[in-house]
C-alpha cells in the first residue's frame, strides 16, 4: 500500500495517514498556528502538503500550482498553465510548455537547448553564440560578432558578415563572394574572378595567367610572370 502524510493548510490543520483502503484513514487535528511548517506554508500560499515514504514532498498551492521535491533535491513544478519544470539536483533545468515546447538548460555547459513542436531546435551558448537546427537539416549559426553562417542539408554554405559581405559555397566547393560595394568574386578550382560594378572582369588562373576585360571592350592578358602578352583595345 501507499502511505503518505498530508498537511492541508487552513485555520485548522489536518494531518492524516492513508493507505489505499478508505477504512484505514487516521486523522490527527492540530492548530496550524502552533507549527512553524504551517506558518511557512501560508507565507508561500501553500494549500496542502503531502509527504511520501520515499522522501517526496508534494505541495499544492492555492493558485493551482503543484511542486514535488524529491529526496535527492530534484524538484518538479506543474504550473496552472500546464507547463512542467524539473530542476535536477545537478543544476540542470527542463521545462515543458503546454504547446509541447521543451527548454533544457545544461548547468555545467551553461547552454540552453530548446525544441519546438515544429521540429526546430535552438541551442544558446554562454558566449552568445546561437545555433538553429531546422527540420529539413539546415543549420543556422549566429556568432557573437554578428556573423551568420547557414549550412544547408544539400551541402551548400552561406555566411553573412556584419559589414554586409555574403559568402556562398556550392556543393562542389565553388565560392561566390558578394561585397557591399557591388563587386563579386568567384573562386573555382581553375580560377579566381572578380567582377566590378562598371562591368570590368578580372580573372586570375591557377597557372598565374591574368585576364582583364574592361567595360569598354578592351582585353588585357598577362602571363604568369606578369608580362603583358596582349592588350587589345
Amino acid at each position: 500500500c501507499v502511505i503518505c502524510s498530508r498537511v492541508p493548510l487552513s485555520s485548522s490543520e489536518i494531518i492524516y495517514v492513508a493507505s489505499q483502503s478508505p477504512e484505514s484513514l487516521f486523522y490527527h487535528h492540530t492548530d496550524c498556528n502552533d507549527t512553524q511548517m504551517a506558518s511557512q506554508a501560508r507565507k508561500y500560499n501553500v494549500r496542502e502538503e503531502t509527504r511520501y515514504p520515499d522522501g517526496r514532498v508534494e505541495c499544492l498551492f492555492w493558485n493551482g500550482c503543484r511542486v514535488t521535491t524529491f529526496r535527492n533535491g530534484t524538484k518538479k513544478e506543474i504550473g496552472v498553465d500546464k507547463s512542467v519544470t524539473v530542476t535536477f539536483f545537478n543544476g540542470d533545468v527542463k521545462r515543458t510548455l503546454a504547446d509541447g515546447t521543451v527548454i533544457y538548460y545544461h548547468c555545467d555547459a551553461q547552454t540552453t537547448h530548446s525544441t519546438y513542436p515544429s521540429g526546430l531546435e535552438v541551442v544558446q551558448f554562454p558566449n552568445n553564440q546561437r545555433e538553429k537546427h531546422h527540420p529539413d537539416g539546415t543549420r543556422e549559426i549566429s556568432f557573437p560578432d554578428g556573423t551568420v553562417k547557414i549550412l544547408h542539408s544539400d551541402g551548400r554554405e552561406e555566411s553573412i558578415f556584419p559589414d554586409g559581405t555574403v559568402v556562398k559555397i556550392s556543393q562542389h566547393g565553388e565560392k561566390v563572394v558578394e561585397f557591399t560595394n557591388g563587386q563579386r568574386e568567384i573562386h573555382t578550382s581553375q580560377y579566381k574572378r572578380r567582377m566590378f560594378p562598371d562591368g570590368t572582369v578580372k580573372t586570375v588562373y591557377t597557372n598565374g595567367r591574368q585576364e582583364t576585360k574592361f567595360s569598354s571592350g578592351r582585353v588585357r592578358i598577362k602571363n604568369n610572370e606578369g608580362i603583358i602578352i596582349m592588350d587589345k583595345k
